[in-house]
């Protein structure tokens, strides 16, 4: 590891170590309507009907949470399992061919060491509520489903007594993602058979009135148990969704943690999975991630990487691209995706996208040339962009939009939304975060979209880079850490503002701040008082 990078564990650490006060100062405004973190609610929500056995087995009593050993038991999770077993012996084979020096294993005994699939598949360990979170700003994707709603577990072991404030939290690092339609459509909805009356409050609200449900609850005084109630009443935004509205599963999880050594720096690889819900089987089915683009694949096979570069730089989806709303065709995407960190601010093999664009490789897939072109046709058709003005912009909005290289960017470790961790002793004054500067940073933009579909307005489904939020005429992120404040990520500005990249020339300091460049690569850095 070089000096930039580093650096940049040392100033993360610190970083990360101020985060639950400028979280307990601004965090609340952030969230407010738009994601459910109120710890005792939460709890209350997992006891009730939103605890993963009332989603999943419906029939089952809701006082009898579901361990990890029934999880993976049920029809339905078999191909989940088998998914994640078959991945854990790739990474393990790949790993030895890979660094045959370095020793792989479940323990502190091995260089890297492997998450224990004993906890998962455990009777003592079980998937905990841990956050909701509304995503109706994905309604691009699907407008007749009004986006989705995001249910948040965390793997959690349950054989382990709270006792005293110095606890070591029961908690794994593994999420389990349950992603609802926020409204059922017309197919769906003559499926469903126990749902049908939520159904048919969601379909006469349309999303205008959902988004108004979402919005008013963020200015509820209530917490605790009186929040669950009022939040899953008739009138509340959960009562609009249950079992019926499944769309599909997501994982995340640690799956090695490499100490520093004296060959290397430390390093952990996070695996992503994705599996959709086929509804009629009852089951869930391996399915490639959304713009996880199959880096392999693409350079390996040269008639691929022509389809997908013809495809890609297309003006429509090259401004989708910009815009952050495209979805890539199945046929260049991945099954499975590995993200490790920390990644540093310069280009590296750890990106999923290296090695397709100019300056990584002899042979890339896109060019100098091919981007300019690009730039140019837009510019004909009069397609404005917001994002992509240079090879630079390109290539970082290239990672940007895959699982990977998002959750690589201002993660709390590989997760955007590692949650809340309300079985701590005193939850309500936890100094864990439940999410990453990333989540927190796009909270205005998420919220700006749910109030123009409740004005029944047009909503701006564009999004800006992971790094640095759209504001979206909003003042609430100035000067603080999402934005421009300390710690905040920028481009070193050149004296000569003609040599400065032009998808980046906005990204600067607050007054009083100077962008330290932690990479003369990309010219990327953080926010700090003085200067390199």
């Amino acid at each position: 590891m070089g000096r930039p990078l580093r650096f940049l564990v040392v100033i993360l650490v610190l970083f990360c170590s101020l985060l639950p006060l400028r979280h307990a100062q601004s965090a609340p405004a952030l969230e407010r309507g738009v994601a459910i973190t109120d710890p005792l609610a939460l709890r209350e929500l997992d006891r009730g009907r939103f605890g993963l056995v009332r989603l999943l087995v419906p029939a089952r009593p809701a006082e009898a949470p579901l361990s990890g050993s029934e999880l993976f038991a049920l029809p339905s999770m078999a191909l989940v399992r088998r998914a994640l077993d078959e991945e854990f012996e790739r990474y393990t084979q790949r790993h030895k061919a890979d660094l045959p020096n370095e020793t792989i294993g479940v323990g502190t005994g091995f260089d890297f060491q492997l998450f224990d699939r004993a906890s998962l598949y455990s009777p003592d360990a079980r998937f905990v509520l841990a956050g909701i979170v509304n995503r109706m700003d994905r309604a691009y994707l699907s407008e007749a489903n009004c986006g989705e709603i995001r249910l948040i577990y965390r793997l959690t072991r349950a054989d382990v007594p709270a006792t005293g404030d110095q606890v070591v939290s029961p908690r794994l690092p593994m999420t389990l993602n349950l992603v609802l339609r926020a409204r059922n459509d017309a197919a769906t909805h003559d499926r469903a058979t126990d749902g049908n009356a939520t159904n048919n409050r969601a379909a006469a609200l349309g999303c205008a009135g959902i988004a108004r449900r979402w919005l008013a609850a963020g200015d509820w005084p209530q917490t605790g148990v009186e929040l669950a109630e009022k939040l899953t009443s008739e009138a509340g935004p959960l009562d609009l969704i249950g079992p019926e509205n499944i769309v599909r599963i997501e994982t995340n999880l640690q799956i090695a943690h490499a100490p520093k050594s004296q060959v290397r720096d430390f390093r952990t690889d996070y695996l992503l999975k994705v599996f959709d819900y086929n509804a009629p089987a009852e089951t869930f089915e391996e399915a490639p991630l959304e713009n996880q683009i199959d880096r392999e694949r693409i350079l390996a096979d040269r008639s691929l990487a022509r389809d997908f570069k013809a495809w890609l730089l297309e003006p429509t989806h090259f401004s989708e691209l910009d815009r952050g709303t495209i979805l890539i065709p199945q046929a260049y995407l991945a099954t499975r995706a590995i993200a490790p960190t920390p990644t540093g601010f310069s280009p590296s093999d750890l990106q999923p996208a290296f090695g397709l664009v100019q300056g990584e490789r002899d042979d890339p897939v896109f060019t100098k040339n091919d981007v300019v072109a690009a730039l140019e046709n837009a510019a004909k058709r009069g397609i404005s962009l917001q994002n992509i003005r240079s090879l630079a912009g390109f290539e970082r909005r290239l990672n940007d939009i895959t699982c990977s290289g998002c959750h690589q960017t201002r993660g709390i470790g590989g997760f955007h939304f590692p949650g809340v961790d309300w079985m701590a002793v005193h939850p309500s004054n936890s100094t864990v975060v439940p999410g990453s500067p990333h989540f927190f940073g796009d909270q205005i933009r998420r919220r700006a979209i749910l109030t123009s579909m409740r004005d029944g307005e047009r909503p701006d489904y564009s999004r800006g880079f992971s790094s640095r939020p759209q504001l979206r005429g909003s003042s609430e992120l100035v000067g603080t850490e999402y934005d421009d404040g300390w710690g905040a990520h920028c481009y070193g500005q050149r004296p000569n503002a003609a040599d400065n990249d032009r998808s980046f020339r906005s990204w600067t300091c607050a007054r009083g701040l100077a962008c330290q460049v932690l990479s003369d690569v990309s010219g990327m850095g953080m926010c700090f008082i003085g200067s390199r």
